[in-house]
């Protein structure tokens, strides 16, 4: 069955590359039928696609979410109005609910899955998994998954938090406030969004499990 979203990612970078150039409110606002067109219904549709899709076979509810182009530029010294990328998340049900995520951008395609931060009581708990019995298990799952392209970003914390020795054979998951892993998702599979993401979320199943449960 042909995908039905085969032109998204195409349609996405070219107007976000536009956009990236001429980031300003007149410019988007005389686009804005082609965004709503090419863009947001699309990705909308493919949204709750992929939700109802993995819902059914995983057994959990995924709620999804597209992400507004508006930036906040309250605080920021940058004040152009638009992001210039397509984000898409879908927040699974389970436990500490990680999530499922899909970007689009002149310059990347990206997938990826987990937590984003850990709030305290689920950064203390993922630190006695990682640091306790099940440690193993869940440096095995990472080190699976980068061998199907999928990595972490670096730790964000510079030290081995206390009480663990910084010498610890999983320091560097200690070091984690939080746990996602991304890959690029090959050109070739751009035309199938649909099955392309799907196929890659199957991937993360299982480190999805063990966020949840943390």
């Amino acid at each position: 069955m042909p995908d039905p979203f085969p032109t998204l990612i195409a349609e996405a970078r070219a107007f976000l590359a536009e956009l990236g150039a001429q980031n300003n409110r007149d410019w988007f606002n005389a686009q804005k039928s082609r965004y709503e067109a090419h863009l947001k219904t699309p990705a909308t549709l493919l949204l709750e696609q992929v939700a109802h899709d993995l819902g059914r076979d995983w057994d959990m509810t995924l709620t999804p979410k597209l992400f507004r182009p508006q930036r906040d530029v309250r605080f920021s010294k940058d004040k152009t109005p638009y992001h210039t990328h397509l984000h898409m998340m879908w927040t699974l049900s389970e436990g500490n609910k990680p999530a499922l995520f899909f970007g689009i951008a002149p310059g990347y395609v990206t997938v990826g899955g987990g937590v984003m931060g850990f709030d305290k009581p689920a950064l203390l708990r993922w630190r006695e998994a990682v640091g306790g019995a099940e440690g193993d298990g869940i440096a095995a799952e990472l080190e699976r998954l980068a061998e199907v392209g999928f990595a972490p970003h670096e730790p964000q914390l510079k030290r081995v938090p206390a009480p663990y020795p910084k010498d610890h054979p999983r320091a560097d998951l200690l070091r984690h406030k939080g746990l996602a892993v991304w890959s690029a998702l090959p050109e070739a599979q751009w035309p199938t969004p649909l099955s392309a993401t799907k196929q890659e979320f199957g991937q993360l199943r299982e480190l999805m499990t063990v966020l949840a449960d943390i």
